[in-house]
């Protein structure tokens, strides 16, 4: 009975051990590196998009305190913006050049 349930464990175990060395070789393989570099491709991307979401986030709240203190002691409402960067997107006004 003994030698049977350690058979049982090595054949368990091999099969482990062969699924497991199979899997490791794979990877290493130019198919399994791209993979594995295109997962961490994205995952690096998803995390700098988060990271710039959450820097906008403070940079609204920050600009809200800002505002709301400037309220606060001058009594004036100051203009706010509409979005990011509403002062670039205004029309530009040129001088016209005095013909002569």
């Amino acid at each position: 009975m003994k030698r049977l349930f350690w058979l049982g464990v090595g054949v368990v175990t091999g099969v482990v051990l062969s699924r497991k060395a199979a899997e490791t070789a794979r990877q290493a393989t130019p198919a399994g590196l791209a993979s594995n570099l295109g997962d961490a491709v994205r995952e690096l991307a998803g995390a700098v998009g988060s990271f710039g979401a959450e820097v906008r986030a403070g940079m609204n709240e920050r600009e809200q305190e800002l505002h709301d203190m400037v309220e606060e002691r001058s009594g004036v409402a100051a203009p706010r913006a509409e979005g990011r960067h509403a002062a670039a997107r205004r029309p530009v006004r040129r001088a016209r050049r005095a013909e002569g």
